[in-house]
């Protein structure tokens, strides 16, 4: 089995926050997500069937949608959802040949597609389902946290972000490093109230959820204003009247 790399305070911890408030479930992380990995460092992310009634393939990101409420107060959630990046991570102690690791440098778990059997023992560990399995080569491939655009050198250094958060159109995602305190990001988790994904397995999930503000949606919307009659509309009707006013005056 693999192990871990050893923690001491400060350690580098880059990852995600995902603002659960503003997300409009628009699919354009996943879209960037897999149209920058179908070229990076884990391509390609095949796809089976895509334009059949059975589509499926590899996919990093995906976006599940839930009612939160009930009656006028309901809302939608849209909850997009990766790998997390653990501190703890299951699918890394499980593997049996270290070909799934976490890096000690800054945290990112990946993995190594030229030593994994593709025994799937890392995705049947996370409870995330978060691995995603490449049939045509037998491998197990995952979120990067695009380590080829975030240590880019030839980027511009405002490029040099994940993919799903370049392209986000309400900035509902966020990358930085969670294991300093004093970071934008962390900073930002802490105002929010941000939380772990089913933190009761004792994973320790870096990637954080903002929580949706409460009182979003009110509970009795004001009504709507009456329809507004055109003047056109509003001359025809004069003559009516007048042409019966004349009519009955007779």
């Amino acid at each position: 089995m693999t192990s871990l790399p050893s923690q001491h305070p400060g350690q580098k911890k880059l990852g995600l926050v995902i603002d659960l408030d503003i997300c409009v479930g628009c699919h354009a992380c996943a879209t960037a997500c897999k149209e920058w990995n179908t070229g990076g460092h884990s391509a390609p992310l095949p796809d089976f069937d895509p334009y059949g009634e059975s589509a499926w393939g590899v996919w990093f990101n995906r976006i599940h949608s839930f009612e939160e409420g009930e009656g006028e107060g309901a809302r939608t959630i849209h909850f997009p959802k990766s790998c997390l990046h653990c501190e703890e991570p299951a699918c890394v102690t499980v593997c049996p040949t270290g070909a799934s690791y976490k890096r000690a440098e800054d945290g990112i778990v990946l993995v190594d597609e030229s030593i994994c059997i593709g025994c799937k023992l890392c995705s049947w560990a996370c409870p995330y389902g978060a691995r995603e399995f490449d049939t045509d080569a037998g491998v197990m491939k995952k979120c990067t946290l695009c380590i080829d655009r975030i240590y880019n050198d030839h980027l511009a250094e405002h490029d040099r972000q994940p993919a799903c958060v370049m392209v986000c159109p309400v900035n509902a995602r966020h990358f930085g490093d969670l294991g300093d305190p004093d970071s934008e990001i962390s900073l930002m988790v802490h105002e929010r109230r941000g939380q772990d994904l089913m933190p009761e397995l004792g994973y320790k999930p870096v990637n954080k959820y903002l929580p949706p503000r409460p009182g979003r949606m009110p509970r009795n919307p004001p009504a709507a204003p009456p329809p507004v009659q055109s003047p056109l509309a509003a001359s025809s009707a004069d003559k009516l009247l007048r042409w019966v006013d004349r009519l009955l005056s007779r």
